[in-house]
Formats: C-alpha cells, sequence, structure tokens
C-alpha cells in the first residue's frame, strides 16, 4: 500500500480534474444517502471526502442543526472543495485517517467513499473511525462502482486479499470493533454499513 506522502502526491496532481471525474458517480452517491437514516442535528464525518461532492447531500440530511465536517489529507483537494463553496457547507479538515484529530465517541456516521483501497493501514484507519464514532453510530464503506469493476479501473483483477473482498472486510471490520450492518457488493456499486454498538 501507498505511503500517505505517496497518497498526498497522488490525489495533489489529480485534484484539479476531480469534481469533473467524480460527476458520474453523483446519482449512485444521492441513491445511498437517500437510503441512510441521517437524522437532522446529527454528526457526520465525510472522511477522503477529496473536493466534497457529498458534503452538500450530507448538510441536508443533518439540517442546520447537525455538523458535518469533511477530512482529506491532501490539501489541494480542499483548496477546490474550498473554491467550489463546500466550506459554506461543512467544515474542512486536513488529516490522516490512521490518525484522526477528531475526540472520542463524536461521530452520529462516518461515511467514507472509495477510501479504503487507498489506505496502507486500514484495519488502524478502522480502528480510528471506532474510536471517533457515538455508541451505535455508523460507519458507511462505498464506491459507485462494484468491487469488480474498482479493480478494472485500476487495471488490476480481483482478489480475496483486496481491502473490500468481502472476507477480509468482515475480519477488519469485526476486528476493529464494528458489528456488520449490511455488505453488498452490486454491479453498480459497493456498500457495507457497520454499527459501533459500544456498551
Amino acid at each position: 500500500m501507498a505511503s500517505l506522502r505517496e497518497i498526498q502526491g497522488f490525489f495533489t496532481d489529480r485534484a484539479a480534474g476531480w469534481e469533473e471525474r467524480s460527476a458520474g458517480y453523483l446519482p449512485q452517491i444521492e441513491r445511498t444517502l437517500a437510503e441512510l437514516d441521517i437524522a437532522a442535528g446529527q454528526t457526520v464525518l465525510d472522511l477522503g471526502c477529496g473536493t466534497g461532492v457529498a458534503l452538500s447531500l450530507l448538510r441536508a440530511k443533518v439540517g442546520s442543526t447537525g455538523q458535518v465536517v469533511g477530512l482529506d489529507a491532501t490539501e489541494a483537494m480542499l483548496e477546490q472543495a474550498r473554491k467550489l463553496g463546500r466550506a459554506a457547507v461543512a467544515e474542512l479538515v486536513q488529516g490522516d485517517v490512521h490518525d484522526l484529530p477528531f475526540p472520542d465517541g463524536l461521530a452520529d456516521w462516518v461515511y467514507c467513499q472509495g477510501l479504503l483501497p487507498h489506505l496502507h493501514d486500514p484495519a488502524l484507519a478502522l480502528k480510528e473511525m471506532y474510536r471517533v464514532a457515538k455508541p451505535n453510530g455508523m460507519l458507511v464503506v462505498f464506491h459507485a462502482l462494484s468491487r469488480v469493476a474498482l479493480s478494472a479501473l485500476h487495471q488490476q483483477t480481483p482478489s480475496e486479499d483486496d481491502v473490500l473482498a468481502p472476507a477480509r472486510l468482515v475480519r477488519l471490520l469485526e476486528g476493529a470493533g464494528w458489528q456488520i450492518v449490511r455488505l453488498e457488493d452490486d454491479p453498480e456499486r459497493f456498500l457495507a454499513l457497520g454499527c459501533a454498538g459500544k456498551g
């Protein structure tokens, strides 16, 4: 897996055109968020938010009394998010998901779109996500592509060693404390939901 510096370099080079690349995935993002019981007044962390394509949709779910925070490791992505006006709907934070700059038990929802395959230590990151989730807080692992399509996009062949391979992902989630609520890999998207059933 790539180091944090390598990931930052990769996404810095792509930040300027990222919004256009993400636009095609918007219908799947909208569909997925519509299915989630995110309520007014709740706190949502969008980890690996990129240019913030989901932030306005998340703000619409939590309303004016809720809190939306978008975190990304790459400052160039956050700069694009600011240019697109996303700082008006969410707090934008640069940080590493392996060492989240948030207190314990902050989030009702931890939303991760397209994030896990890029991480050098997904087990550690999932433990950090569990730490910052409230009791019964929810984790969303989402890709607007199936696992097979995602592998093809990166010119790879799907493997049971992939972080999104169901058996491996279940082990990682349960090892971090998450209770599996849902796991689907259909032709149009990948979606896993976990619950932080603390105490």
